[in-house]
């Protein structure tokens, strides 16, 4: 007897492609800072009312920050990107004027600066 002959079908070769492990970098966006300016022509309550309501710190951070500005003369109230910077520091000089003092004629003034570097 003849051994019987199998057709076989084979599997086609199947091609695994490996995918490329792409590591995520994180974005280094570059940061800045918030500096509030002292004076003499706003009083603790203005200065805290304006940095809860421009920032919302809590009231306990934001009379620490009046503290500071005062005994310093200037206080990082925020860090954040260049663009909120400017925003934040933009309200800060929108604020107004402190209504308990009447000479007071404006806002409080803040300036940004780059992180890493003292304002």
């Amino acid at each position: 007897m003849e051994p019987r002959k199998t057709n076989t079908i084979s599997d086609p070769e199947t091609v695994v492609k490996k995918k490329k492990r792409t590591r995520k970098r994180p974005l280094n966006i570059p940061q800045y800072h918030v500096v509030l300016l002292d004076d003499n022509d706003h009083t603790y309550d203005y200065v805290v009312e304006m940095l809860m309501h421009t920032f919302r710190h809590s009231q306990s951070t934001a009379f620490e920050m009046a503290c500071e500005v005062d005994s310093r003369g200037k206080v990082i109230v925020d860090t954040t990107t260049k663009e909120r910077a400017e925003l934040k520091r933009d309200q800060i000089h929108a604020y107004g004027a402190d209504w308990r003092i009447p000479h007071c004629r404006g806002s409080m003034s803040a300036i940004i600066t780059p992180a890493g570097k003292e304002g």
